[in-house]
């Protein structure tokens, strides 16, 4: 039977009651806003097909799978002054405090440059997969420039992210091809007059209210 238009008993105005109240609690709990605005560049590196690869692995190499994946993405983020957020199922998400703005043109060449160490880093770690006897890992790298708001836990040291740039960055990372770099229009309004890159145009993409997105493929210019 149906539960809609069903009254609610006694014991459910209570629970609902209660659950009103822990909301409230909550509300000056264990996230807060730190007050930070701005915009940033930011990335996703995701992984292709993943659940398919791993579903027939053991629990230790499915680990080791994720484990090797996951911290080559983010040594290489940081490695490029990225803060790594977190973890997103196989995906990392991360950004440049440095570009806020985007007043440093040099921190936004560097999130460029982060993208391309990760495509270009495809081997290295697919060798590192085979010695652990894995099998090869792909995986698509997106990127944007866009308003995000900062927030802190009380519980943790990590800062996480919030805004319709991390959505659209999310979004249009299907689109890439398997181990290449995308950018969104606003980031290649910004780095398009920087030296030594190539951008491709995408078809448009829909994001919401922002109807034919511009997305464009990124590319190290070849200067030979």
């Amino acid at each position: 039977m149906s539960t809609l238009n069903v009254p609610l008993n006694g014991i459910d105005k209570i629970r609902i009651k209660n659950i009103v109240e822990k909301i409230r609690a909550a509300m000056h709990g264990e996230i807060s806003f730190s007050g930070i605005h701005g915009s940033y560049c930011i990335g996703i590196a995701d992984m292709v097909n993943s659940t398919k690869i791993t579903a027939h692995m053991d629990s230790h190499k499915m680990g080791e799978y994720y484990r090797i994946y996951l911290n080559a993405m983010a040594e290489i983020a940081k490695e490029f002054g990225a803060v790594v957020v977190k973890n997103i199922g196989d995906s990392i998400l991360y950004y440049f405090p440095d570009t806020c703005d985007a007043e440093d043109k040099t921190s936004v060449q560097n999130s460029l440059e982060c993208s391309l160490a990760m495509i270009e880093s495809y081997e290295e770690i697919n060798l590192l997969m085979t010695e652990c006897n894995l099998p090869p890992v792909s995986y698509r790298v997106s990127s944007d420039y866009g308003k995000l708001t900062i927030a802190k836990s009380l519980f943790s040291t990590r800062e996480d992210i919030f805004g319709p740039t991390v959505n659209t960055c999310a979004k249009i990372n299907g689109i890439a091809m398997p181990n290449s770099s995308i950018v969104g229009g606003d980031l290649y309004q910004i780095a398009r007059y920087l030296k030594g890159y190539e951008f491709h145009s995408l078809i448009g993409f829909s994001v919401g209210v922002r109807l034919d997105y511009p997305v464009y493929s990124l590319y190290r210019k070849d200067v030979t």
